[in-house]
């Protein structure tokens, strides 16, 4: 569910730009910075009492996408999270980062295959009627998901690209 009025700005990447290198992943051929990026939201929906952000790529090749960054239980008085926040603990106090594809909590920037298409990241702040999810740091994104959809008051999305 969307909201118009709900917004996502991620400063430093443009709308439906590609993603600078300082945010792609360090590792598989990449030689990115792995810098999560910042993070702004405004208008969220009457009723919020928690916040979910997610990083995905729809166009990894796994058959169901890769999620990069899960974000979780981000109190309600949260409207940003900071450049470099999913490596460095900058995350909102009460905010949990859950497992990602990558196998543990925190950020893990891009990295698609060489040759491929530009992939889609998709980043969405998911506005909750709850404060908790009641989950920990080893939920894993699809658990987390399910849960997000379950308390879902909104959603605010922000597209950009990036290949190699």
């Amino acid at each position: 569910m969307s909201d118009a009025n709900f917004t996502l700005d991620v400063p430093g990447i443009p709308a439906g730009g590609t993603i600078p290198e300082r945010h792609v992943y360090d590792d598989w051929g990449c030689t990115g910075d792995n810098v999560s990026p910042a993070l702004e939201w405004k208008d969220a929906p009457k009723g919020t009492k928690s916040f979910v952000v997610t990083v995905y790529d729809p166009d990894a090749p796994t058959g169901s996408g890769f999620w990069h960054w899960v974000v979780f239980d981000i109190p309600a008085h949260v409207t940003r999270i900071p450049e470099d926040a999913g490596n460095q603990g900058g995350i909102p106090d009460g905010a949990v980062q859950g497992r990602t594809d990558w196998g543990a909590p925190g950020y893990g920037g891009p990295v698609p295959p060489p040759g491929d298409a530009p992939h889609r990241y998709v980043f969405t702040v998911h506005a909750l009627g709850v404060e908790s999810l009641g989950l920990d740091d080893q939920a894993s994104a699809a658990m987390v998901g399910f849960m997000t959809h379950q308390n879902s008051l909104g959603s605010a999305t922000f597209e950009a690209f990036y290949a190699r």
